[in-house]
């Protein structure tokens, strides 16, 4: 095919969503409409992207800093004609393919059949149109006798006959430039909405001897576009049934799959098991023979093979093979946990390496730390890492033993080796092998139980 250039719509205002935010941007599957959109315009090989904005214009402009697009501003929203018009200037030629940023759903084997339709038919036009067996509010395709593409009919001016067609227009449409120029210059506004539309190019087109065609996506789904909070969460379902079932497929077992939540980026190993509740999000990375869950909240991690995390919170950590989180833990940013290492029930991390092997199995704290291999940190150890101004690290040796309700004032070296006595203070570094014992000596005063009740 000729050079491609995608124009996608995101400069509607979203007044039915009632939110302070652009409607492209919110979110499907946890990324905004508006980038589902630019990855399948990337998917189906187009050329050059030009993103259309207006509403809030600066807020999309930003949260698509990174995607390789070009912007055009439509000033005043006159309708999708109009919008499409603004980018007349950045077109050099070839196909063009206009897409809305509010319809995510499309997916590329549609979009990839309805290219080939265009280009094998030599269409000078062509709009994307679906069955629906509801169709009231939208603009019906009308065709000859034959099957050929007639014009659309908005449901409003439509009679009865026209109103009965369940062949609907979805606004999506593919064009060669200079007819599609031509007929954006000859667009008008003269109906109930004042506005330029899209969609009587088409007509035009074909009134002027143009050849114009309809394809017939294969979902109607495809062509949601999403308009209010209500869309929004339909949109949301039927991209997580389509996400879930493909990892499925691809050997991840889920128990109640519906009450599993996964976003776009997340990739999963085979042999992997998530139970009820687990929530994976951001470019989290969950390796084979993993069990996550219930109640698995994991975001940007990377979970090595045969990690098992149950009823715990993980975010931006790495967790290496065999180990086991939770439950109840909660490993904050830039944990890096080793081979074989037990974090337990009510355990918190955060910036510190455990090392292989180690065991932190209840109720302690491990902040801007660093844990060789084999520790053993007892129940209510608290690395004491900040004194209200600086935050300090604690490191604590291969073999090392720390017993329980021990504080490690930082920055202090447990030893490899070494024991701490349980209910030390630590604020001095134990040599390698050495036993720290923080504590006062036990005073036992005999006879004070009954001295005391006779004085109270």
């Amino acid at each position: 095919m000729e050079k491609l250039t995608t124009v996608i719509l995101a400069a509607g205002f979203g007044k039915r969503m009632k939110s302070k935010f652009p409607k492209v941007l919110h979110k499907i599957g946890g990324k905004p409409m508006v980038q589902h959109v630019i990855r399948l315009a990337q998917t189906v090989g187009s050329d050059e992207i030009i993103c259309v904005i207006g509403h809030e214009k600066e807020k999309v402009r930003q949260a698509l800093a990174s995607e390789p697009v070009m912007f055009a501003v439509q000033e005043q929203q006159l309708g999708t004609g109009h919008a499409v018009s603004v980018t007349e200037h950045l077109i050099t030629g070839g196909t063009i393919l206009v897409l809305f940023g509010d319809a995510p759903l499309l997916t590329p084997e549609t979009l990839t059949s309805f290219l080939r339709f265009f280009e094998d038919g030599a269409y000078d036009a062509a709009i994307l149109s679906a069955v629906m067996d509801e169709p009231t509010g939208y603009g019906r395709i009308v065709r000859s006798e034959s099957g050929a593409f007639m014009r659309i009919v908005e449901h409003k001016d439509a009679d009865e006959a026209t109103r009965a067609i369940t062949e609907i227009n979805s606004g999506i449409g593919l064009f060669k430039t200079q007819p599609l120029k031509a007929a954006l210059g000859a667009l008008t506004n003269d109906n109930k909405q004042s506005e330029y539309y899209l969609t009587d190019a088409f007509e035009h087109i074909k009134n002027v001897g143009g050849k114009v065609g309809a394809f017939i996506a294969a979902h109607a789904e495809e062509i949601m576009g999403v308009n209010d909070r209500v869309a929004l969460a339909e949109a949301d379902a039927i991209f997580q049934q389509r996400l879930k079932k493909k990892w499925m497929l691809e050997g991840v077992t889920m128990r109640l799959p519906e009450t599993i939540y996964i976003e776009a980026d997340v990739e999963i190993g085979p042999d992997t098991i998530l139970h009820p509740g687990t929530v994976l999000k951001g470019k989290t990375v969950i390796g084979a023979e993993c069990e996550i869950g219930p109640g698995a909240d994991i975001e940007d991690c990377q979970i090595a093979d045969g990690v098992k995390v149950t009823h715990s919170t993980l975010i931006r950590s790495e967790v290496d093979s065999d180990s086991k989180i939770g439950p109840y833990a909660y490993l904050r940013p830039d944990s890096r946990i080793g081979k074989s290492v037990k974090i337990g029930d009510f355990v918190e991390v955060k910036n510190t390496y455990v090392g292989d092997g180690s065991k932190i199995s209840h109720l302690t704290y491990a902040g801007d730390g660093e844990i060789g291999k084999n520790v053993n940190l007892g129940c209510g150890v608290v690395f004491v890492n900040y004194d209200g101004t600086n935050k300090y690290k604690t490191i604590v040796e291969d073999d090392a033993f720390v017993g329980c309700n021990s504080n490690l004032i930082a920055p202090v070296t447990v030893g490899r080796g070494a024991y701490v006595a349980a209910g030390s203070t630590i604020t001095e570094d134990v040599p390698e092998e050495a036993l720290g014992i923080a504590r006062q000596r036990q005073v036992n005063k005999t006879g004070w139980t009954g001295k005391y009740a006779k004085k109270k």
